[in-house]
């Protein structure tokens, strides 16, 4: 699944790629995607076959972030859009075993 051609129409136009940081480690991810996306751009075979409904009903996707003003919220991966210098603390169990090394 790691063809380019496969690629094509998954994700939304971008230009470069902006560093993120996921649980400690550092990823570079397309700008102006839903992090879902980005962690499909990540671990393309794994995160493509698992179980989410890439829509925000079956929560199999929630992560924890830091906000820009600091404070941990909860989000849906589906629907939060990637920015430069994310910083990503927590991953629901179906993301931690997606994008396990």
């Amino acid at each position: 699944m790691n063809c380019p051609d496969l690629r094509e129409g998954l994700f939304e136009s971008f230009e470069e790629l902006v560093e993120i940081e996921v649980c400690l480690s550092r990823a570079k991810v397309p700008e102006n995607n839903k992090l879902l996306r980005c962690f499909q751009y990540i671990k393309m075979d794994s995160v493509s076959v698992g179980d989410y409904c890439w829509n925000g009903e079956c929560t199999n996707c929630q992560i924890w972030y830091q906000a820009q003003n600091g404070e941990i919220k909860s989000g849906l991966a589906c629907r939060l859009y990637v920015w430069p210098g994310m910083v990503i603390t927590g991953l629901s169990a179906a993301l931690k075993t997606d994008l396990a090394d």
